[in-house]
């Protein structure tokens, strides 16, 4: 990645992280204000403090110099004597008030990902056709355009290639588009082991993006769309540590990243948007991380919004919360903790980075 790229990366950084944290943020400081809880400061970007923007209903708005989101601090965060604060609230609303956060990005990234399926991405085309394939008997030819897959619209290569992994041996039917002319094909994909997954795939194809040809959804179809795949993907996250265990996905592949690494990714969405004039990839890009930030944040470690959760949690189990100085002293840990986290893996993504040099 050279000088361009890395001016991609920092683009990446600023239209895509920033906004994001500040939604996260603001979902704190609205669930704060509805729930009668004083907010002292609400910061647009990280200290040194740069401007007081103004006052409001005893929140002082403040402009920071480094570009990152932004932070809420509530009054009497690990303070219960401190009336109107944070920790003299009751445990509903300081359930609320920790778990807005996420929401606030889950909200988002659902919405964003509305917007960008119904701007739609590009199709899936055939870009080659094996010899002595089961594309090639179907009737398959380079430059079709995948429309269909048994019925699911083949908006992404997975939609494409799962059913060909899935049923081997089995008819499979595609609704295509060559030349402007609809046409359906039903192909037998290869069962496992009559083919080398190392050089070919069970259909026999190579796919790639169509040319000027975007896959669009209306807004019921596309709204529906953005649900199910949040839900998919936070089911996913939830039994990450099971599929690593099982070994279905590679340590690799659940690589932990810093923000020198999402601002790589986020720069090479912004440069493909950019370069071939279509939104899609940087919305879906946006609400991906979206969608991730705010699930991270919900882990139950110390000074995250799910380690304080995890107190409030314990506080409604045992019928009495734990000390604040001792439930501070754990944060204060979990946050040294995560510092160190975050060193070792901005050297990890400058070392080793997700997009080579």
């Amino acid at each position: 990645m050279g000088i361009e790229g890395i001016l991609w990366a920092i683009g990446g950084f600023i239209i895509v992280l920033t906004p994001i944290v500040l939604v996260h943020e603001l979902g704190h400081f609205w669930a704060a204000r509805l729930s009668n809880i004083r907010i002292e400061e609400f910061g647009i970007g990280l200290p040194p403090r740069a401007a007081v923007i103004g006052k409001r209903n005893g929140t002082t708005f403040t402009l920071n110099w480094i570009p990152l989101g932004g932070f809420v601090r509530p009054a009497g965060e690990d303070d219960p004597d401190v009336a109107g604060g944070l920790a003299s609230a009751s445990k509903r609303a300081r359930f609320f008030v920790l778990i807005a956060g996420a929401l606030a990005n889950a909200v988002m990234a659902i919405i964003i990902f509305w917007i960008a399926l119904m701007i739609g991405p590009p199709a899936v085309a055939v870009a080659e056709v094996d010899a002595n394939s089961p594309a090639l008997t179907a009737g398959l030819q380079a430059g079709d355009v995948i429309l269909e897959v048994d019925g699911r619209l083949a908006d992404n290569t997975n939609v494409v290639a799962a059913p060909m992994y899935e049923r081997g041996g089995q008819p499979v039917t595609m609704h295509i588009d060559r030349a402007g002319q609809r046409l359906d094909l039903t192909v037998i994909p290869r069962a496992e082991g009559q083919f080398n997954p190392e050089t070919e795939g069970p259909l026999g194809v190579r796919l790639g993006p169509a040319e000027d040809y975007r896959i669009q959804r209306g807004p019921l179809d596309a709204a529906v769309a953005s649900v199910d795949f949040m839900v998919e993907y936070t089911l996913l996250f939830v039994r990450l540590p099971l599929l690593l265990f099982q070994g279905d996905i590679e340590p690799s592949d659940a690589r932990p990243v810093s923000v020198v690494g999402i601002s790589q990714i986020a720069g090479q969405a912004a440069e493909a948007s950019a370069t071939n004039r279509d939104l899609f990839p940087i919305l879906s890009m946006i609400a991906f991380i979206n969608l991730a930030l705010g699930l991270t944040n919900l882990l139950p470690i110390p000074a995250l919004d799910g380690g304080r959760l995890m107190f409030v949690i314990i506080e409604a189990v045992r019928g009495r919360r734990i000390e604040p100085e001792r439930e501070g002293m754990v944060h204060v840990a979990g946050m040294l903790f995560l510092l160190g986290l975050m060193v070792l893996l901005i050297v990890q993504d400058i070392v080793n980075p997700i997009i080579p040099f």
